[in-house]
């Protein structure tokens, strides 16, 4: 398995495509419940190799990631083999990027001291889609890129 297993709130989301996964694989919902009770160990399987088809499919669409912490920002913007990054930082306890009220005080402080941007690139390796889980694991969340475009006009 390449990527992490789906939870069970997420397969039950994508019962749908779950469903037509598995009739892809030839089995019907008669036989899936035959391999859940005799067979778990398959059933498990099919459920790992469809996680990785949803998670590659994920990141092959994203474009965007966001990561928040007490004092940071990470915006990714993410090409085919690179991604760009604006980091946003703060350096004053009084910004906390977890609540409403510390993106307040970034909206109001941007241009003081107490804020530092700093803009990288990187090359991905040989494996983009693994790079950009590996951030997701991290916390990263997938985005619109609207703050990332806002910001990067800053430059």
């Amino acid at each position: 398995m390449k990527y992490t297993r789906l939870t069970k709130e997420q397969l039950k989301e994508l019962h749908e495509e779950f469903a037509r996964f598995l009739a892809s694989q030839q089995i019907d919902k008669n036989e899936w419940n035959t391999l859940k009770t005799e067979k778990p160990e398959v059933a498990e399987q099919e459920i790992d190799v469809f996680s990785d088809l949803i998670w590659e499919n994920v990141m092959d669409k994203a474009e965007w990631l966001e990561h928040y912490s007490k004092n940071h920002i990470f915006l990714f913007k993410l090409g085919k083999e690179s991604m760009e990054s604006i980091v946003i930082h703060a350096h004053t306890p009084l910004a906390d990027f977890l609540t409403e009220g510390g993106l307040q005080w970034l909206n109001e402080n941007i241009f003081s001291s107490e804020v530092h941007l700093s803009r990288g690139k990187k090359d991905f390796g040989d494996d983009r889609n693994g790079e950009i889980f590996s951030l997701i694991e991290q916390g990263a969340i997938l985005s619109d890129g609207v703050l990332y475009k806002q910001f990067e006009d800053m430059f």
